[in-house]
C-alpha cells in the first residue's frame, strides 16, 4: 500500500517536470535608451542609440517602448535611415509614448521625425535574432552551442511522452 502511494506521487512528479519544459519566456518589453528615453543624445554620443540597441538580444514578439516629449518616432527603410529621410516612413506615432512590436527577425530603422534630430544622432538600428539558429553569429565562441528551438521542442515532447508511458507501466 505504501509502496504504491510513494509510486503514484513518483509518478506526478516526473509529470509535473516534464510539463514544465513546455513552458516558454514570454515577450520582452525593452524602454528605448534606458532612463535617457527618445531624445537627442549629446553632441559627443551620436551614437547613443545604436549602442544601446546592440547591447540587447532581441526576439520576435518583444517590443520596445519609446518615451519621449515633443517629438516622434518612425520606422523607416534602411535607405531613408541612412539619409535621415522621413518623409515615407513605415509606421509613425508622436503619442510620446510609442510601443511598436518586433513582428519578424532581421533589421528594424528608427528615426525621429522631428526636425534635424535624426542629423544628430536620434536614430537606431533594431536586430531582430532568428528563433531557431542553433549558433547566432553573436554567440561567442565560450559560450556553449544552444539548441534550435523546435529540436529543444521535440526532445522536450519525446521526454513527456516517455514519462506519460512510464507512469502507465508503473500504473498498471
Amino acid at each position: 500500500m505504501a509502496f504504491t502511494c510513494f509510486r503514484n506521487v513518483i509518478v506526478l512528479v516526473m509529470a509535473i517536470v516534464s510539463s514544465l519544459q513546455f513552458m516558454h519566456v514570454s515577450s520582452m518589453e525593452f524602454q528605448v535608451g534606458d532612463t535617457n528615453g527618445w531624445a537627442v543624445p549629446p553632441a559627443n554620443d551620436t551614437d547613443f542609440y545604436n549602442s544601446w540597441a546592440s547591447a540587447m538580444r532581441f526576439k520576435i514578439g518583444d517590443t520596445i517602448r519609446f518615451k519621449y516629449k515633443k517629438d516622434s518616432v518612425m520606422e523607416v527603410t534602411d535607405k531613408e535611415y541612412k539619409k535621415c529621410n522621413s518623409t515615407h516612413p513605415n509606421f509613425f506615432s508622436n503619442t510620446g509614448n510609442t510601443m511598436y512590436t518586433l513582428e519578424h527577425s532581421g533589421y528594424y530603422y528608427f528615426v525621429s521625425g522631428a526636425a534635424g534630430h535624426c542629423e544628430r544622432g536620434q536614430r537606431m538600428i533594431v536586430r531582430v535574432l532568428v528563433q531557431d539558429v542553433i549558433n547566432d553569429e553573436a554567440t561567442s565562441a565560450a559560450s556553449p552551442p544552444t539548441l534550435s528551438l523546435p529540436l529543444f521542442q521535440q526532445l522536450c515532447a519525446l521526454q513527456f511522452l516517455f514519462f506519460i508511458l512510464v507512469s502507465l507501466v508503473w500504473l498498471a
